[in-house]
């Protein structure tokens, strides 16, 4: 049987890292999903941190009318903390991801801790389900995570990349894809949908998709950074034909 065509979410935050450094308004986050969605974007991320670093709540006002018009997904990338959470119901994204937030990391760092925290993780996962958004939690590839994953009642795990990105030992490297490749098919038995994403580029991307149970990609600081040497354009359209040629 055919595998179903892989979909590929496009992360602009740093587009609002770029705008932020200097204030003002340009460049504008939500041109950038524009151009995304224009290049073959299936649908677009966005991280509203506690302290608005980036992506800003104006920023989450424009982008959810402007996927709702386009007819895409907004991915909601969120804290699990009672602000995000009204913040979420108020626009019931297409989906919200639940991911660790430190005020001192640079960008998102390891996976969601679930087993042991499920009396904290359920409500909120509840609560949006219960309000139509789809929940999926960012994760370590681990047995332990993915089983809490789906006792918590999400409906979709992303799985963590970054270790597998930046890893240079092959032997190392290869024992991660493998956890990430475990952690896929138990996920899949559990019935949970998979995503993965954190660290990928033209070579870890298509890497990936040969883990059949993945479903989505979900990529935004190396597509945000490769579009100041070709474009958004270009770096979208080029990531989408690895996927699509990737066996």
């Amino acid at each position: 049987m055919k595998r179903q065509r892989v979909r590929l979410g496009v992360n602009i935050d740093h587009v609002a890292t770029v705008r932020n450094a200097r204030g003002g308004t340009h460049p504008d986050p939500a041109r950038a999903a524009e151009a995304a969605l224009a290049a073959g974007a299936d649908g677009i991320t966005a991280h509203l941190r506690e302290d608005r670093r980036h992506i800003t709540d104006a920023d989450i006002d424009v982008l959810t009318a402007l996927c709702r018009r386009a007819g895409k997904p907004l991915n909601l990338e969120m804290a699990v903390t009672d602000e995000m959470l009204a913040i979420a119901l108020r626009h019931r994204p297409h989906a919200a991801c639940l991911v660790p937030e430190r005020r001192e990391e640079v960008t998102t760092e390891g996976g969601l801790a679930v087993a042991g925290h499920e009396v904290r993780v359920a409500p909120v996962v509840r609560a949006l389900s219960d309000a139509g958004v789809r929940v999926s939690l960012f994760i370590e590839p681990s047995e332990a995570q993915v089983e809490s994953a789906a006792a918590v009642g999400a409906q979709v795990v992303e799985l963590h990349t970054g270790r597998y990105c930046h890893l240079t030992d092959p032997v190392e490297r290869e024992v991660e894809f493998e956890r990430l490749a475990a952690a896929a098919a138990q996920a899949d038995i559990l019935g949970l949908e998979v995503h993965a994403g954190h660290g990928l580029d033209y070579d870890t991307a298509p890497r990936m998709l040969t883990i059949p149970e993945i479903r989505e990609l979900n990529i935004g600081h190396f597509l945000i950074g490769e579009s100041i040497f070709i474009g958004l354009d270009a770096a979208i359209r080029r990531m989408r034909a690895a996927m699509d040629q990737a066996k």
